[in-house]
């Protein structure tokens, strides 16, 4: 722009910068973009013009930007001795001076020091970017998991909240909320605590943990949970405490409902008890019996208490590792051949998949857990597996086995039957630290009426005898609870005997455990015999080939955004059209108002409408629709009185391909 406008522009051609001319003043403000390396004007151009649109332009740019400006003056030009070229200075901000004439050499170094200059500004811009790209991510994790942020600066106890925090005490989005606004909002009786534990940690420099009460200001009271990390400056001066608060009201609700309960059955047993004395002087005989039928009937009802609660995590866990693996095996198709993200994902999918194994133990413990049940000739798996076990206790311990030559099959599942008795033969092992001799044997068993656990009729039992250690009897009580274990700390899970009483009770049978302290322990798992022939199984089966079924438009229904978002992409990948649902109630809608649907794929443990309500409406509307039901438990829940698909929880996309080709074969 200027006079010199083609002898700049010649002269960055030369050194291999592409430039653009300007003839006046509206045009060169017009092409500022962000794009733009630098400016180069002249100063007899900007020296009686309306320089307002100019200094509009760089006040608007965003604060990584701060556009270099070369102006052209006339010798004696400069900033030192020229009032015009220090007010463009003031006006311009980022800007270097060239006297007329000037040397080549010397503008080109003054453009590559401004391009220079413009690529570190770009650098920032991307650092930028990055910054806030990781800011978005930290708020959707705290919003989804309804946690509010915060931070109190200690100098002065300015106190900075966001939405959901300011929500946890009680207010508005838009409500002020300052440190003394928080004090006044804690219940009078737990300001001291809350005050003692933030000196606490100002002290030893710990994490801040305390859970207190709040007053709302309708005058309700609730329960937040909040925690922090100390932050110090580089002399080691604590600065501020930078923290996350939680509305726990809904669980301290139900620890107390639980605790009275708790309460509640301590006094009936109590009175109970209480009673069952009074009687032991009228007969003795039929107290103690009583007593004996309490005590297993306690037991019974800990062991389901805890079975429904194993249950139940071990299926919100499913549906985590739902999200986790089908994300996971859709990212790892789009890493484009990049080493190290691929071993990065396999170790993720190893991650998750162990966590998968480990909901199953959950769900065997439960007696939720999927079986595939069939005639299982036991001696044949015992002789299979002698040389796997031998490997596993090592060369210390000696395998013995005692099998008969002629034996009934027993109804199980051989792929949970294998795993348990390799459990039952580590567990020996474990007991004899010195090394000593595992008894394998089976034997037929029948009962004539029923006992325990056990119906009345024949029985196949399956020993492992050590001469271990053994255990006590306040030991070989707990033996079967889930998570207890005598092993050190590190080097058990407490859920292998659990596993393998939960599979017993799943297939109509039981594990009964003798031991003596000092002698040994003997495990016996009792199974139904079966009246079936027994099937031969492959050694290796090849995962069975998806046909191509075309491209279909499906309706996806899952109350959880995560499951849902990563089944829709995988459907996506596999080419079908996905329409996504989160409610029973929404997917309706999408039957009734947008058309046809091929198949419909929905989760079971849904809020207000379950999958198997959502399938009879589905049904009552198009008799004929396909429909798969998502499910972690073993067998979908009565009261689905119609044929639907069941879909396995977490689920491969090669396996919900799978189930899609064969419920469209099937209807």
């Amino acid at each position: 722009m200027g006079r010199d406008a083609q002898i700049a522009g010649s002269l960055l051609a030369e050194a291999g910068f592409q430039s653009m001319l300007c003839g006046d003043l509206a045009d060169f403000i017009s092409a500022l973009e962000e794009d733009i390396a630098f400016a180069v004007v002249t100063e007899e151009a900007l020296r009686f013009a309306d320089l307002r649109p100019l200094v509009a332009w760089i006040k608007s740019q965003p604060s990584w930007s701060d556009l270099p400006f070369v102006i052209l003056t006339h010798r004696g030009g400069g900033p030192e001795r020229n009032p015009s070229a220090s007010r463009l200075s003031e006006v311009l901000g980022n800007v270097s001076f060239i006297e007329r004439p000037f040397h080549a050499t010397t503008f080109i170094s003054v453009a590559t020091s401004a391009v220079r200059s413009r690529r570190r500004q770009y650098e920032a811009r991307l650092r930028i970017d990055a910054l806030d790209e990781g800011e978005r991510r930290l708020q959707a994790a705290l919003e989804a998991g309804h946690l509010g942020a915060w931070e109190l600066d200690l100098a002065t106890y300015a106190l900075i909240t966001s939405a959901i925090c300011r929500g946890v005490f009680g207010r508005g989005p838009a409500d002020a909320f300052t440190y003394d606004d928080l004090i006044a909002a804690i219940h009078p009786d737990d300001v001291e605590k809350m005050k003692v534990a933030i000196q606490h940690t100002l002290v030893s420099g710990v994490d801040y943990a305390i859970e207190y009460r709040t007053v709302w200001p309708d005058g309700s009271v609730h329960w937040a949970e909040n925690r922090a990390q100390l932050y110090r400056d580089r002399n080691g001066r604590a600065t501020k405490l930078v923290g996350i608060s939680s509305d726990i009201t809904a669980r301290v609700i139900s620890e107390e409902q639980q605790r009275r309960l708790n309460e509640v059955l301590e006094e009936r047993v109590a009175e109970r008890t209480a009673e069952l004395h009074k009687a032991h002087e009228i007969v003795m005989a039929e107290v103690a019996q009583r007593e004996r039928a309490e005590a297993q009937l306690r037991q019974a009802q800990k062991m389901e208490a805890i079975g429904q609660l194993t249950g139940g995590v071990a299926h919100d866990f499913n549906n985590l590792l739902m999200a986790v693996l089908g994300n996971l095996e859709l990212l790892r198709k789009h890493v484009g051949g990049d080493a190290r993200a691929e071993r990065l994902i396999d170790g993720a999918l190893q991650g998750a998949k162990r966590g998968a194994s480990l909901t199953q133990r959950l769900l065997a413990f439960a007696r939720r857990q999927d079986l595939h049940v069939d005639a299982v000739d036991l001696a044949k798996l015992v002789g299979e597996m002698t040389d796997l076990l031998k490997r596993s206790v090592g060369t210390s311990v000696v395998i013995e086995t005692c099998l008969p030559e002629r034996l009934s099959p027993v109804l199980a599942d051989p792929n949970q039957l294998e795993l348990a008795l390799l459990n039952l033969v580590v567990n020996a092992r474990d007991a004899m630290p010195n090394g000593g001799t595992v008894c394998i044997s089976l034997k037929e068993m029948s009962l004539a009426k029923p006992e325990g656990d056990l119906a009345a009729g024949r029985y196949g039992v399956l020993c492992v005898t050590d001469d271990g250690h053994g255990m006590d009897e306040d030991t070989l009580q707990k033996a079967v609870d889930p998570f207890f274990s005598t092993k050190e700390l590190g080097k058990g899970t407490g859920l292998g005997l659990s596993m393998i009483h939960g599979l017993a009770l799943q297939l109509k049978g039981t594990l009964r455990l003798n031991s003596t302290l000092g002698e040994g322990t003997t495990a016996e798992l009792w199974m139904p015999v079966s009246s079936g022939r027994v099937s031969v199984r492959e050694e290796l089966e090849a995962p069975e080939d998806v046909q191509n079924v075309g491209s279909l438009r499906i309706l996806l229904v899952d109350d959880d955004f995560l499951i849902a978002m990563s089944s829709v992409d995988m459907l996506v990948d596999l080419g079908h059209e996905a329409v996504e649902a989160h409610s029973g109630k929404e997917a309706l809608t999408h039957l009734r108002e947008n058309g046809h649907f091929d198949l419909m794929i929905t989760d079971y443990s849904m809020p207000e409408m379950t999958g198997g309500d959502l399938a009879s409406a589905a049904r009552d509307l198009f008799p004929d629709l396909p429909i798969l039901v998502a499910s972690g438990y073993a067998e979908l829940p009565p009261g689905i009185d119609f044929d639907v698909a069941r879909l396995a929880k977490p689920y491969t996309q090669h396996q919900l391909a799978l189930e899609i080709e064969r419920v469209l074969r099937r209807g």
